[in-house]
């Protein structure tokens, strides 16, 4: 379909691509890997003619049809959600009036032996064994199908497009270029925009697509669901793996390995032959040896690691400072705005040192809720609380708001910087991948990915003992995120974070809070049972909509052995449904006492540990140390210790 041929991108003397090679075939389902500003999307910016090569070529079909999805492109207003998706079917609709007209004008003539009137009636069949296979139920079921899927309510499609805001809006440009079935997909991030049932209902709609599909994603799991081929870039330079994303990253790992073994081994036996001829060079007796071992060295097809890019980004969250055992209460919650009531009748309490995650609908008050915790916004009704000595670290989901534009990498954090710190400031921004004249660019010229890597090397100035992180991996490449992820499971104080990435909370996070339909819901089960629930009632919802479509009158037969299997689908599905709510309330009060079990012990040993400094002090104590204040504190953590075990008991 599409090659790739020696294709070189340049800016002056920086090489982004270099004599880059691959083809993409019918079916291919490629995953485009590498850090941030690898030239993921460029490549695709490159196939749809949107820059040029410095050199080289791509060689692609006239007649082939591309959906683009870039990551920032302009919204249509003035219609509504699904008069502007309905526009994916302009062509047909075009097609179809054609077909009228044909039709009508057969219609009207008798000259049916003309070479025009037969020219007519093959365009007229061609016409409509295009119209045929293209789709094989009305465009507005499949509209409204593919929206809800996206994360639309059915409500919500008369709405005005200017009404949504442009995540909403990506995922309407998302659902035309699906309904269009391109014969090439390429999707750039298109999981930034969406919440964690979109990218699942998305993730299941392109494995079943029959085309090819090139996409870039930061998304591990998506990855793994949607494509067959790993193209790596790094350093300009690309590997090709036939294999899906985790399959790629254990090929690497071996191909690496391997070629370290054959260069070593190599190196060994030019060492011992260097050093051979060097030992008997002038020696008569071996001089046809030594002329042949030389002439063995000019030859060797000398072996290369290949070279990879090392630069990793470091986080290490600095000792959170001890807090209250409750750090963020809130009772009978109601938050919104004059216009809009968001969520209300909320109870939520994250106690010390948990990991918690805030799931959902985007729209659905998450980010609300972080501003109500950071003090920003004020609940219309109901009790918010931050606890005893809390210092919250915030990461604002949308860091073009937070950041000033007109400061420097350094100059941001220097800002902000006091004491010691200040002299570190260029240490800490190498860390977070900003070296050498990086660190004077303005924060205007930043990607998004280095923006999110500016704000949390702003989190490290401080000791925070709740970080509040609101979707801190969205434009993070995959190994970025991972060091994020353990750095996060590594802090010792509490995080409230808001992520889609399945991947990224799996093994993070202790519970999560479901926002849906105006209320908070606390949960305890894995977020994989989350999802297997979820996507159930996504797969009630579609097929309610999939019942809508009108029921062919020429093949009744067919009409009802279709509605028989979907009512049998939809009988099996409501069972597994059913059985699964079941199970998660038996479940749901052991899962809360583990919880609470876990917690406890781990509070426990930080009682006795703290416990035993104080007696390591009393038992020899300083002129600096205050004996009656030691003693107050080892009465009063005494007490706690007490409580707390007493607590534990009661749980097992």
């Amino acid at each position: 379909m599409i090659l790739i041929d020696d294709v070189t991108l340049a800016y002056g003397s920086f090489v982004l691509l270099d004599k880059i090679n691959f083809h993409i075939s019918e079916n291919d389902r490629i995953g485009l890997v590498g850090k941030n500003g690898a030239g993921k999307s460029t490549i695709m910016k490159l196939i749809m003619e949107l820059q040029k090569p410095t050199s080289g070529h791509i060689d692609k079909p006239s007649h082939i049809t591309i959906g683009y999805l870039p990551q920032i492109m302009e919204h249509h207003k003035g219609r509504s959600v699904l008069e502007e998706t309905l526009s994916a079917f302009d062509e047909e609709n075009a097609i179809a009036a054609r077909i009228d007209d044909i039709t009508r004008e057969l219609g009207e003539r008798s000259d049916y032996e003309s070479e025009d009137y037969l020219s007519l009636v093959t365009e007229l069949s061609d016409l409509n064994d295009t119209l045929n296979a293209s789709h094989s139920e009305p465009p507005e079921v499949q509209a409204r199908k593919t929206l809800v899927g996206l994360g639309f309510r059915e409500n919500e499609l008369g709405r005005l497009t200017e009404t949504f805001s442009q995540g909403w809006n990506m995922r309407i440009e998302l659902a035309k270029i699906l309904l269009k079935r391109p014969q090439l997909l390429m999707l750039d991030e298109p999981t930034n925009h969406l919440d964690i049932e979109s990218i699942g209902w998305l993730g299941q709609y392109l494995a079943a697509r029959i085309g090819s599909l090139l996409l870039v994603s930061h998304d591990r799991k998506f990855l793994d669901t949607v494509t067959n081929r790993t193209i790596e870039i790094v350093l300009g330079r690309i590997n090709d793996y036939k294999v899906p994303y985790s399959q790629y990253l254990v090929l690497r790992a071996e191909r690496m390995a391997q070629q370290t073994a054959a260069y070593e081994s190599q190196q060994r036996m030019i060492e011992k032959t260097e050093d051979f001829i060097a030992r008997f060079r002038y020696k008569p007796t071996k001089s046809n040896q030594v002329q042949s071992r030389i002439k063995a060295l000019e030859k060797l097809d000398r072996l290369e690691i290949d070279e990879t890019d090392n630069a990793t980004l470091t986080v290490h969250f600095p000792p959170a400072p001890r807090s209250g055992d409750v750090v963020y209460k809130a009772s009978s919650l109601k938050v919104g705005y004059p216009q809009k009531v968001v969520f209300s009748g909320a109870d939520i309490e994250i106690k010390r040192g948990e990991k918690v995650s805030l799931l959902g609908r985007n729209g659905e008050g998450k980010t609300t809720l972080m501003r109500v915790i950071m003090g920003e916004l004020d609940p219309l009704e109901g009790e918010s609380r931050i606890g005893h000595n809390v210092t919250i670290g915030y990461f604002a989901q949308n860091q073009e708001d937070v950041l000033d534009k007109n400061e420097t990498v350094f100059s941001t954090l220097d800002r902000i910087a006091v004491g010691d710190i200040r002299t570190r400031l260029r240490d800490i921004l190498a860390q977070f991948l900003f070296r050498g004249e990086d660190i004077d660019k303005r924060v205007s010229v930043l990607s998004g990915g280095e923006r999110a890597r500016l704000a949390l090397a702003k989190l490290m100035l401080q000791s925070h003992n709740l970080l509040a992180l609101d979707e801190p991996t969205n434009h993070m490449d995959i190994k970025s995120k991972d060091i994020l992820k353990q750095a996060l499971k590594a802090f010792d104080g509490t995080l409230v974070i808001v992520s889609h990435d399945r991947d990224f909370l799996d093994g993070l996070v202790d519970k999560f809070y479901e926002f849906k339909d105006g209320e908070v819901h606390e949960h305890l089960e894995t977020i994989g049972e989350y999802l297997e629930a979820r996507n159930l009632e996504t797969i009630h919802e579609l097929d309610r909509i999939g019942s809508s479509a009108p029921v062919s009158a020429t093949n009744p037969s067919s009409a009802a052995k279709a509605a028989n299997t979907q009512g049998s689908a939809l009988t099996q599905a409501a069972d597994k449904s059913k059985n699964w709510q079941q199970s998660r309330e038996q479940s749901r009060e052991q899962r809360r006492r583990e919880q609470q079990i876990k917690r406890l012990e781990g509070e426990i040993e930080a009682i006795e540990a703290h416990m035993k400094d104080i007696e390591r002090i009393l038992s020899n104590p300083g002129p600096q140390d205050d004996v009656m204040e030691l003693t107050r504190d080892y009465l009063e953590s005494k007490r706690e210790l007490d409580y707390k075990t007493d607590e534990w008991g009661s749980l097992l």
